[in-house]
Parts: structure tokens; sequence; C-alpha cells
């Protein structure tokens, strides 16, 4: 490590990040709800006390992106962008203290959205609250995007790609909770809403009906046999796709034959996957399966889509991240996830390069009762994005190749 990058390193101010982090906590933003004016307004403030070009945008009335650049010294050079969300969960019951009262106890912070993720945007802005006071010079900007409503609908990222990118970047780095692994893929997600409209007629003869619940169950055991099938090819690291029907609802009453029944779907992606085209297979598999006709009619919709990404493990972006998360002194791997995150979009829309890396335990803390997060593991985080922003955008880049993190390849699920 050179005299820049352990100057850098040295001047990540972790008291502050604990406070930011802390008073993201405090200001909630629970979703659905639509509530996260406050947290993206506590960060805009730490963006312009740092010293950051802060743009603010109402995506619907009260819900604002945010975004901080540190500007480079070339305007054409490509720069680095991390992504996250200002949205938490809804606390649910079952604290053991006031979910958004901060407490620092244990070594970890403790409050809804420590980890998921609350830590993870302190982290990058205490990064580019290092970069700035160093003084070192970047080639391109460092930009933080902080979108609303991405444990909902993803109305803030779908606003951010419609708006586009001001400016050009070489690589993503997602910061949500990873456990500071390197997530170099990730499947997308997509809703289907399926209505089966039948015919209503008295239960004592229900041959002069349609029931549209007897066709929704027909459609129930498609969809498991196509499940099954798609499980017998998994990719290493992602899994394969999956069909999940999570709300079925319908019929009149219990005398009446059923005119109506609605499923409600999640269809898990895999990268590059085309909802749509899913959508149109399905359709064709009712009628080839004898299900619609006869006077039941199916119809589906797409109601939300997220798209999957994947980015080569031998990236430089992968390969810079590893490498600062271990002289960040951490430890690392690189791994792929069978969730769905904001991500995608980016890799999608704009063809940027994307990882996740950030602190936090996903499947131990995110969503979870009594969520916290490691104070060390924020200050690692912060060195880490710092260090992979001064490498990689540096007007002389560190060429270090002395030491190699664990990069075996593990699929983990979320």
């Amino acid at each position: 490590m050179n005299a820049a990058e352990a100057g850098l390193l040295a001047s990540v101010d972790e008291e502050a990040l604990l406070r930011l982090a802390a008073d993201l906590v405090a200001a909630g933003g629970e979703n659905p709800g639509g509530t996260e004016a406050a947290t993206a307004g506590v960060l805009a403030e730490a963006a312009r006390r740092i010293g950051l070009e802060v743009e603010v945008a109402d995506v619907a009335p009260g819900r604002p992106n945010v975004l901080a650049t540190l500007p480079g010294t070339d305007p054409d050079a490509e720069g680095l962008l991390f992504l996250g969300h200002s949205d938490v969960v809804p606390a649910g019951p079952g604290w053991s203290r006031d979910p958004f009262t901060p407490l620092v106890s244990g070594g970890r912070l403790h409050g809804r959205g420590s980890t998921d993720m609350k830590g993870g945007l302190a982290a990058v802005l205490a990064a580019m609250a290092a970069l700035r006071a160093s003084g070192t010079p970047l080639r391109g900007p460092v930009t933080l995007a902080c979108t609303v409503d991405e444990e909902d609908l993803g109305l803030g990222i779908r606003a951010l790609v419609d708006a586009g990118l001001a400016r050009r970047y070489a690589g993503c780095v997602v910061a949500e909770p990873t456990d500071l692994e390197t997530v170099v893929a990730c499947r997308g997600d997509s809703y289907l809403e399926i209505e089966v409209t039948g015919r209503a007629a008295h239960s004592g003869r229900p041959s002069d009906g349609r029931n549209a619940i007897d066709a929704a169950s027909r459609i129930c055991a498609l969809l498991r046999e196509d499940h099954e099938r798609l499980q017998r090819d998994p990719d290493p690291l992602l899994g394969a796709g999956t069909w999940n029907v999570g709300v079925i609802s319908g019929g009149r009453g219990t005398s009446i034959v059923a005119p109506s029944c609605r499923l409600s779907v999640d269809r898990r992606l895999m990268p590059g996957e085309d909802p749509g085209l899913i959508r149109d297979g399905l359709l064709r598999g009712i009628s080839e399966a004898g299900i619609d006709g006869g006077g039941i009619t199916v119809d589906a919709e797409v109601t939300m889509r997220m798209p999957g990404f994947r980015t080569p493990a031998d990236h430089p972006l992968v390969r810079a991240a590893t490498l600062a998360v271990a002289d960040a002194g951490a430890r690392t791997r690189i791994t792929g996830w069978t969730a769905a995150c904001d991500g995608g979009f980016v890799a999608e829309a704009f063809g940027i390069p994307t990882i996740v890396l950030g602190p936090g335990g996903l499947h131990d803390q995110a969503h979870q009762v009594d969520e916290s997060v490691g104070v060390r593991e924020l200050g690692a985080a912060a060195r880490a994005y710092a260090l992979l922003a001064l490498r990689l955008l540096g007007t002389t880049p560190s060429h270090r190749t002395d030491h190699r993190p664990d990069t075996r390849m593990e699929g983990r699920t979320r």
C-alpha cells in the first residue's frame, strides 16, 4: 500500500460515520408507506456539509431521490457510482427496544435499517468525505445515488433510469448488506397477476357454470411443474428461476360456482430473462393444457419487473473491490445472490458493470427483529469504498498485486 492509500485509510472518520448511521436510523422511512423524506433530508444535509454536489428530486410527493457527487478533474472521465435506498421494511412487533431509537451496544449499532441499509449509505458518505479531505485528485466523479421505494415497487430506481445519468461511470457498487462479500451476480424478480374468469351458477348444478377456482388450481399445478423443470438445470452461482404463488383469492360464496379467481405470482428471473416472454409462454401453456376455453378465460399481466445482472469474476471492478476489502482489514470472497436488487436496473439500462458490496448480514440481520450492524464492519466498508475509488479513479492508480483474497465463488440466497 502506498503512502496516499495509507493516508486515505487513516482519514476515514469512524466517529462521524457512526453518528451519521445513527441519524439515518432515527429518520425511519418504513415502506410501504412512502416515508423516506426524513432519511433523504439527513443524507442530503450530511453530503452538503462534506462539500459534495447534491441533487434532490421528488419521485412522488415527499419521496425524493438524492444524488451526491464528488466531482473529478476530467469532465470526460468515467467515474464510480454507489447505489443505495432510503426506505426500510416495517419494524413490526417483537423488538426488545424502540426500533427507531439507535443504540450502540456490544460493538454494534442497533435499530431498523442499521444493516439494510443505513449503515451502507453512511459508509459511502464517510468514504467520500475521506476522499475529499485527502485532496487526492480523482479523474472521474464519485457519486452516491440514493433511491426511494426499493423495498416495494422500485419507483426511485425507475425514475433514475428514466431521467438518465448526467455523468459516465465505469462501475457501480450497490452498498446493500453482503457481510463485505463481493456479489457479482443477482437474480431478478417479477410479479404476475393472473385473472381467471368463469361463469357463476348454483352449486346444486355446477355443470351450468364454469368454475374459475378449479381452473386456477390447474394453473397452480402447471406452475409447480415448470418450477421443478427449472430446478433441474441450476446456475452454479444463482440457482435457477422459481415460481411462487403468493396470494390466491376468488369466488362469491360457498353455494355459488366461482366466476372469478386471481393469483398473485412471483417469478424469480435469471439475468437476461424477459418476464413479458415468460408471461406469453405461460398463457400458451395454459391453452395447450386445455385450462382455458369452454367458458374459462385467463389473462396475465406483469405488474413488477426487476432485472438481474452478472459481472464477470475477472472484471477489473471485481478484482479492485476484493483487494480493497482485504486492504481495509476485512475478509471477502466472490459470491452470487438468488435475490434481486436495484443494481440490475443500472446494469441493464446503462451497461455499467455492477457488484453488490456492503456492511451487515443479509440473512441474520436484514428485515429481522432487533436488527443491528457491527461498528467495525461499518469502518471497514468505508475504508474499502475509499480505496476502491482511489485505485479506480486516481491519477496514479495502484498496481498492487502482492496479495490475493479468497475469490472462490459461492452462491447465496436471500
